[in-house]
Protein backbone atom coordinates (compact mmCIF):
# COMPACT_ATOMS: atom_id res chain seq x y z
CA UNK A 1 0.00 0.00 0.00
CA UNK A 2 1.14 3.44 -1.33
CA UNK A 3 2.17 5.46 1.89
CA UNK A 4 0.92 9.38 1.85
CA UNK A 5 1.32 12.21 3.70
CA UNK A 6 -1.99 14.26 4.22
CA UNK A 7 -2.35 17.85 3.71
CA UNK A 8 -2.32 18.93 7.32
CA UNK A 9 -3.89 22.80 5.83
CA UNK A 10 -6.65 22.61 8.52
CA UNK A 11 -4.31 22.55 11.82
CA UNK A 12 -2.65 25.55 12.82
CA UNK A 13 0.81 26.98 11.40
CA UNK A 14 2.99 25.50 14.17
CA UNK A 15 1.18 22.03 14.10
CA UNK A 16 1.62 22.15 10.34
CA UNK A 17 5.57 22.62 10.58
CA UNK A 18 6.50 20.36 13.07
CA UNK A 19 4.21 17.69 11.03
CA UNK A 20 6.48 17.84 8.24
CA UNK A 21 9.59 17.96 10.07
CA UNK A 22 8.45 15.07 11.88
CA UNK A 23 8.47 13.46 8.32
CA UNK A 24 11.22 15.04 6.39
CA UNK A 25 14.14 12.53 8.19
CA UNK A 26 11.76 9.41 6.97
CA UNK A 27 12.27 10.50 3.25
CA UNK A 28 15.47 12.12 3.26
CA UNK A 29 17.99 10.17 0.76
CA UNK A 30 20.47 8.04 1.93
CA UNK A 31 23.75 10.57 2.56
CA UNK A 32 26.23 7.57 2.09
CA UNK A 33 24.46 7.02 -1.37
CA UNK A 34 24.80 10.67 -2.55
CA UNK A 35 28.08 10.86 -1.40
CA UNK A 36 29.26 7.58 -3.80
CA UNK A 37 27.69 9.41 -6.33
CA UNK A 38 29.27 12.38 -5.85
CA UNK A 39 32.98 10.98 -5.91
CA UNK A 40 32.06 8.31 -9.08
CA UNK A 41 33.88 8.85 -12.02
CA UNK A 42 32.47 9.86 -15.24
CA UNK A 43 33.66 6.84 -17.59
CA UNK A 44 29.67 5.43 -18.44
CA UNK A 45 30.15 2.53 -16.16
CA UNK A 46 28.92 4.47 -12.53
CA UNK A 47 25.81 6.85 -11.99
CA UNK A 48 27.68 10.51 -11.86
CA UNK A 49 26.15 14.23 -10.66
CA UNK A 50 26.47 14.96 -14.29
CA UNK A 51 24.01 12.60 -15.08
CA UNK A 52 21.73 13.01 -12.37
CA UNK A 53 21.77 17.09 -13.32
CA UNK A 54 21.17 15.59 -16.87
CA UNK A 55 18.07 13.28 -16.40
CA UNK A 56 16.37 16.25 -14.40
CA UNK A 57 16.37 18.14 -16.53
CA UNK A 58 14.63 16.01 -18.96
CA UNK A 59 11.95 15.59 -16.30
CA UNK A 60 11.40 19.14 -16.10
CA UNK A 61 11.10 19.69 -19.49
CA UNK A 62 8.35 16.70 -19.30
CA UNK A 63 6.74 18.97 -16.77
CA UNK A 64 6.68 21.79 -19.09
CA UNK A 65 5.50 19.66 -21.68
CA UNK A 66 2.66 18.17 -20.44
CA UNK A 67 1.75 21.60 -17.98
CA UNK A 68 2.11 19.63 -14.73
CA UNK A 69 2.32 21.15 -11.55
CA UNK A 70 5.33 22.39 -9.43
CA UNK A 71 4.41 19.50 -7.27
CA UNK A 72 4.59 16.61 -9.54
CA UNK A 73 7.99 17.73 -10.33
CA UNK A 74 9.30 18.00 -7.07
CA UNK A 75 8.01 14.77 -5.95
CA UNK A 76 9.90 13.28 -9.27
CA UNK A 77 12.88 14.69 -7.65
CA UNK A 78 12.45 13.78 -4.54
CA UNK A 79 11.77 10.20 -5.70
CA UNK A 80 14.53 10.18 -8.09
CA UNK A 81 17.11 10.94 -5.15
CA UNK A 82 16.22 8.61 -2.75
CA UNK A 83 16.23 5.72 -5.25
CA UNK A 84 19.96 6.72 -6.68
CA UNK A 85 21.01 6.94 -3.09
CA UNK A 86 20.28 3.43 -1.88
CA UNK A 87 20.41 1.15 -5.43
CA UNK A 88 23.20 1.41 -7.46
CA UNK A 89 22.21 2.09 -10.69
CA UNK A 90 24.18 1.25 -14.37
CA UNK A 91 23.62 4.87 -16.50
CA UNK A 92 21.54 2.84 -19.10
CA UNK A 93 19.23 2.42 -16.87
CA UNK A 94 18.89 6.17 -15.42
CA UNK A 95 16.36 7.05 -18.03
CA UNK A 96 14.18 4.12 -17.28
CA UNK A 97 14.71 5.01 -13.62
CA UNK A 98 13.59 8.78 -13.88
CA UNK A 99 11.01 8.35 -16.12
CA UNK A 100 9.38 5.77 -13.68
CA UNK A 101 9.71 8.08 -10.94
CA UNK A 102 8.19 10.59 -12.52
CA UNK A 103 5.34 8.61 -13.48
CA UNK A 104 4.80 7.72 -9.88
CA UNK A 105 4.56 11.86 -9.07
CA UNK A 106 2.52 12.30 -11.77
CA UNK A 107 -0.43 9.73 -10.63
CA UNK A 108 0.43 10.58 -7.03
CA UNK A 109 0.01 14.51 -7.87
CA UNK A 110 -1.85 15.28 -10.82
CA UNK A 111 -5.77 14.15 -11.96
CA UNK A 112 -6.44 11.16 -12.96
CA UNK A 113 -8.08 12.74 -16.22
CA UNK A 114 -4.58 14.23 -17.11
CA UNK A 115 -2.07 11.48 -16.15
CA UNK A 116 -1.11 9.88 -19.54
CA UNK A 117 -0.28 6.72 -20.67
CA UNK A 118 3.00 4.77 -19.95
CA UNK A 119 3.28 4.49 -23.69
CA UNK A 120 2.72 7.88 -24.59
CA UNK A 121 5.37 9.13 -21.80
CA UNK A 122 8.07 6.55 -23.25
CA UNK A 123 7.43 7.85 -27.25
CA UNK A 124 7.27 11.61 -26.27
CA UNK A 125 10.53 11.22 -23.80
CA UNK A 126 11.93 9.39 -27.11
CA UNK A 127 13.18 5.90 -25.08
CA UNK A 128 13.44 2.75 -26.03
CA UNK A 129 12.23 0.82 -23.05
CA UNK A 130 8.89 -0.94 -23.25
CA UNK A 131 5.81 -0.25 -20.75
CA UNK A 132 6.59 -3.49 -19.42
CA UNK A 133 10.13 -2.44 -18.64
CA UNK A 134 8.54 0.28 -17.15
CA UNK A 135 5.99 -1.30 -15.08
CA UNK A 136 8.25 -3.41 -13.80
CA UNK A 137 10.94 -0.69 -12.76
CA UNK A 138 8.21 1.21 -11.03
CA UNK A 139 7.93 -1.99 -9.02
CA UNK A 140 11.55 -2.02 -8.21
CA UNK A 141 11.45 1.64 -7.16
CA UNK A 142 8.33 1.48 -4.81
CA UNK A 143 9.72 -2.28 -2.73
CA UNK A 144 12.76 -0.01 -2.63
CA UNK A 145 11.45 3.17 -0.98
CA UNK A 146 8.92 1.09 0.93
CA UNK A 147 5.73 2.41 -0.88
CA UNK A 148 6.23 5.78 1.14
CA UNK A 149 5.68 8.49 -2.16
CA UNK A 150 3.82 12.02 -0.72
CA UNK A 151 7.34 12.79 0.66
CA UNK A 152 7.96 16.49 2.42
CA UNK A 153 9.16 18.05 -0.30
CA UNK A 154 11.31 21.28 -0.10
CA UNK A 155 7.97 22.85 -2.22
CA UNK A 156 5.69 21.86 0.59
CA UNK A 157 7.88 23.70 2.94
CA UNK A 158 8.41 26.51 0.81
CA UNK A 159 3.84 26.84 0.32
CA UNK A 160 3.56 26.65 4.02
CA UNK A 161 6.42 28.86 5.06
CA UNK A 162 5.43 31.41 2.24
CA UNK A 163 2.11 31.64 3.26
CA UNK A 164 2.76 31.95 7.01
CA UNK A 165 5.09 35.11 5.55
CA UNK A 166 2.10 36.39 3.78
CA UNK A 167 -0.71 36.47 6.36
CA UNK A 168 1.39 38.82 8.42
CA UNK A 169 2.32 41.27 5.53
CA UNK A 170 0.13 44.06 3.99
CA UNK A 171 -1.36 43.60 0.42
CA UNK A 172 1.20 45.95 -0.57
CA UNK A 173 4.21 44.18 1.08
CA UNK A 174 2.53 40.88 0.21
CA UNK A 175 4.27 41.40 -3.40
CA UNK A 176 8.02 41.44 -2.23
CA UNK A 177 7.96 37.62 -1.89
CA UNK A 178 6.62 36.21 -4.88
CA UNK A 179 5.32 32.22 -4.66
CA UNK A 180 5.88 31.77 -8.58
CA UNK A 181 9.51 33.57 -8.77
CA UNK A 182 10.50 31.48 -5.76
CA UNK A 183 8.77 27.96 -7.43
CA UNK A 184 10.64 28.75 -10.49
CA UNK A 185 14.19 29.34 -8.36
CA UNK A 186 13.61 25.85 -6.31
CA UNK A 187 13.51 24.40 -9.72
CA UNK A 188 16.88 25.95 -10.84
CA UNK A 189 18.16 24.21 -7.47
CA UNK A 190 16.54 20.91 -8.30
CA UNK A 191 18.42 20.79 -11.19
CA UNK A 192 21.63 21.19 -9.17
CA UNK A 193 23.20 17.38 -7.14
CA UNK A 194 24.29 19.84 -4.58
CA UNK A 195 20.99 20.17 -3.31
CA UNK A 196 20.06 16.71 -2.53
CA UNK A 197 21.66 16.83 0.18
CA UNK A 198 20.30 19.34 2.25
CA UNK A 199 16.79 18.95 4.45
CA UNK A 200 14.31 20.19 2.15
CA UNK A 201 13.57 22.65 5.38
CA UNK A 202 16.46 24.31 5.06
CA UNK A 203 16.44 24.51 0.99
CA UNK A 204 13.14 26.12 1.19
CA UNK A 205 14.27 28.80 4.00
CA UNK A 206 17.37 29.69 2.44
CA UNK A 207 15.25 30.36 -0.68
CA UNK A 208 12.89 32.67 1.04
CA UNK A 209 15.88 34.39 2.77
CA UNK A 210 17.45 34.95 -0.78
CA UNK A 211 14.55 36.19 -2.26
CA UNK A 212 13.58 38.76 0.28
CA UNK A 213 17.26 40.31 0.02
CA UNK A 214 17.28 40.30 -3.38
CA UNK A 215 13.85 42.05 -3.50
CA UNK A 216 14.69 43.76 -0.27
CA UNK A 217 11.95 46.59 0.62
CA UNK A 218 13.41 49.55 2.77
CA UNK A 219 9.48 49.86 4.65
CA UNK A 220 9.02 46.47 5.26
CA UNK A 221 12.28 44.78 5.11
CA UNK A 222 12.09 44.92 9.25
CA UNK A 223 8.91 42.99 9.32
CA UNK A 224 9.90 40.34 6.92
CA UNK A 225 13.29 39.69 8.46
CA UNK A 226 11.80 39.51 11.71
CA UNK A 227 9.10 36.84 10.32
CA UNK A 228 12.14 35.02 8.65
CA UNK A 229 14.19 34.87 12.07
CA UNK A 230 10.81 33.11 14.15
CA UNK A 231 10.48 30.80 11.26
CA UNK A 232 14.48 29.83 11.31
CA UNK A 233 14.00 28.98 15.08
CA UNK A 234 10.83 27.17 14.75
CA UNK A 235 12.60 25.43 12.08
CA UNK A 236 15.75 24.68 14.45
CA UNK A 237 18.23 26.01 11.55
CA UNK A 238 21.66 27.20 12.55
CA UNK A 239 22.69 30.56 11.63
CA UNK A 240 25.57 29.28 10.04
CA UNK A 241 23.70 26.65 7.98
CA UNK A 242 21.22 28.70 6.72
CA UNK A 243 24.31 31.42 5.54
CA UNK A 244 26.11 28.47 3.90
CA UNK A 245 22.82 27.15 1.69
CA UNK A 246 21.72 30.85 0.65
CA UNK A 247 24.96 31.23 -0.96
CA UNK A 248 24.86 28.08 -2.87
CA UNK A 249 21.24 29.54 -3.90
CA UNK A 250 22.62 32.27 -5.22
CA UNK A 251 25.43 30.78 -7.13
CA UNK A 252 23.00 28.45 -8.69
CA UNK A 253 20.84 31.08 -9.61
CA UNK A 254 23.48 33.38 -10.94
CA UNK A 255 24.86 30.61 -13.00
CA UNK A 256 21.52 29.88 -14.47
CA UNK A 257 20.72 33.55 -15.34
CA UNK A 258 24.30 33.83 -17.10
CA UNK A 259 24.33 30.57 -19.19
CA UNK A 260 23.13 29.12 -22.35
CA UNK A 261 20.54 26.42 -20.74
CA UNK A 262 17.39 26.11 -20.79
CA UNK A 263 15.95 28.38 -17.58
CA UNK A 264 13.16 26.70 -15.04
CA UNK A 265 10.37 29.34 -15.39
CA UNK A 266 6.16 28.60 -15.98
CA UNK A 267 6.35 28.50 -19.82
CA UNK A 268 4.83 25.58 -21.66
CA UNK A 269 7.11 23.35 -23.53
CA UNK A 270 6.12 22.62 -27.46
CA UNK A 271 7.75 19.89 -29.08
CA UNK A 272 8.30 19.04 -32.55
CA UNK A 273 7.58 15.32 -33.21
CA UNK A 274 6.51 12.92 -35.78
CA UNK A 275 3.23 12.70 -37.23
CA UNK A 276 3.95 8.68 -36.59
CA UNK A 277 4.53 9.49 -33.27
CA UNK A 278 1.41 12.00 -33.22
CA UNK A 279 -1.23 9.30 -34.46
CA UNK A 280 -0.40 7.43 -30.81
CA UNK A 281 -1.46 10.12 -28.59
CA UNK A 282 -4.08 11.39 -26.83
CA UNK A 283 -6.07 13.11 -28.58
CA UNK A 284 -5.54 16.30 -25.95
CA UNK A 285 -1.89 16.40 -26.97
CA UNK A 286 -2.80 17.04 -30.75
CA UNK A 287 -2.41 20.36 -30.61
CA UNK A 288 1.56 20.08 -31.01
CA UNK A 289 3.28 21.04 -34.63
CA UNK A 290 3.55 17.60 -36.42
CA UNK A 291 6.56 16.79 -38.92
CA UNK A 292 5.96 14.39 -41.53
CA UNK A 293 6.36 11.09 -41.56
CA UNK A 294 10.16 10.79 -43.66
CA UNK A 295 9.62 7.54 -46.12
CA UNK A 296 11.09 4.48 -44.96
CA UNK A 297 11.89 3.71 -48.59
CA UNK A 298 13.71 7.20 -49.06
CA UNK A 299 17.71 5.73 -49.86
Amino acid sequence: MIDTVTEPRAQPFAVQVKTLMDLEARYQPKLSGLRLIETSQDNGLRMTTRLRELEVKDLLSLTRFFGFSSDTFSLAISLLDRFLSVMKIQPKHLSCVGLCCFYIAVKSSEEEKNVPLANDLIRISQNRFTVSDMMRMEKIIMEKLYWKVKAPTALRFLHLLHSHIQEQLSSESQKIISLERLEAQLKACHCSFVFSKLKPSLLAMALLCYEAKEQHDPEDGDKVEEILESLQKQLNIRDGDLVCVRELVGKCLAEYATSKCSRPNSRRLRWIISGRTARHLKHSYYKITHLPTIPESAY
